[in-house]
């Protein structure tokens, strides 16, 4: 997504929000804070860290562009 502010074009950052079981934000100093410039990118990320996440207390994710909430929470378990 591209946003327009005071005349400048700037692109959304595409990023993961961690949560436990309850739905409390949940901090994983090894991987947080990674943004990515394309929902895809943020996507196959995911995809390869999800078991690391997981094992860190991670039980769902949401994805975010901006302050913008795209979809989640997403569970990392099997059902």
């Amino acid at each position: 997504m591209i946003r327009r502010r005071l005349g400048r074009v700037t692109r959304m950052a595409w990023t993961w929000r961690f949560e436990d079981a309850q739905g409390a934000p949940v901090s994983v100093p090894d991987l947080d804070g990674q943004e990515f410039s394309a929902q895809g990118d943020a996507e196959s990320w995911l995809g390869e860290v999800w078991r690391d996440l997981a094992d860190a207390g991670v039980s769902a994710v949401t994805l975010l562009e901006g302050d913008r909430e795209v979809y989640g929470p997403m569970s990392l378990h099997a059902a």
